[in-house]
């Protein structure tokens, strides 16, 4: 073998040795998740109020088709929120996020953000790579823990907890990805509760996420959701004090879910 020849296949190995080898060494597994909460095809409607103005829609929407990221199927998530009424001439919100969700291991491979709120807008591209632990978005590439989550996808992720046997008091934790840093969303188990809505009564699993004080939320315990007591988990409610006011979303609409709801009366 000449010395032309043997310069290609040296540095072929030593790329494999020095980048291929480390990354199988040190990948993260992909656990499975058991999902009987959601699936293709449903979607989630709410209304917005800001104390007692009609300030907003949002609509939670799993598409119809799976996708393919990586060769891995994933369902695509798309989250949009949006100002209405007079809310809307003083502080328009067009917000718009998608997230690509694996359909085994309940991670995100990519998440899109578009927000407009106010004055204030983001545009956002993040690529997940769960064997290595990275996420990269156009700023930079950051370390990632086991099973992190987007904005959206933490969600999903935490209708498919097990809180038969929780008690009040019981903590679950998200590790989560926001703005170029991971943080863990601790959510609090709080019980059980039957609410009243538009739509009718529904039994409901009540919990609290921490969250961060003093810039938007008035203390860490400021939020209360209620999700449905049943396999769909489907949020029926979420309330939030902030520094001035408070924000209620109450859901109007639902279709395509997996299981029966815990609609007690209409």
């Amino acid at each position: 073998m000449n010395k032309n020849t043997k310069s290609p296949v040296k540095a072929a190995f030593l790329s494999l040795l020095f980048f291929v080898v480390p990354a199988i060494m040190f990948a993260q597994p992909l656990k499975k998740i058991k999902n009987e909460a959601f699936t293709a095809n449903e979607v989630l409607e709410y209304r917005v109020h800001y104390g007692f103005m009609d300030a907003g829609e949002a609509r939670l929407e799993v598409a119809p088709d799976m996708k393919t990221m990586g060769g891995r199927s994933c369902y695509r998530v798309i989250g949009t929120g949006n100002s209405v009424g007079a809310f809307d001439w003083f502080f328009k919100v067009r917000d718009r996020y998608e997230s690509y969700i694996d359909s085994e291991a309940l991670v995100p491979w990519l998440f899109i953000r578009r927000v407009q709120e106010g004055g204030y807008s983001k545009s956002q591209n993040v690529s997940f790579n769960h064997f290595l632990g990275t996420a990269t978005s156009e700023k930079k590439t950051v370390s990632t823990p086991s099973h992190v989550q987007d904005l959206i996808s933490a969600l999903y992720y935490a209708r498919t907890f097990d809180f038969a046997n929780a008690a009040p008091g019981d903590t679950f934790l998200i590790n989560t990805y926001l703005d170029d840093e991971t943080y863990p969303l601790v959510i609090k188990y709080i019980g059980k509760e039957t609410i009243k809505t538009q739509l009718g009564k529904f039994r409901c699993i009540v919990f609290k996420p921490y969250l961060s004080e003093g810039r938007v939320f008035k203390e860490k315990e400021g939020m209360t959701v209620w999700m449905t007591d049943d396999k769909n988990r489907i949020p029926v409610r979420a309330q939030a004090d902030i520094l001035v006011g408070s924000i209620k979303m109450d859901l109007k609409g639902y279709r395509g879910l997996s299981n029966p709801v815990a609609l007690i009366e209409k």
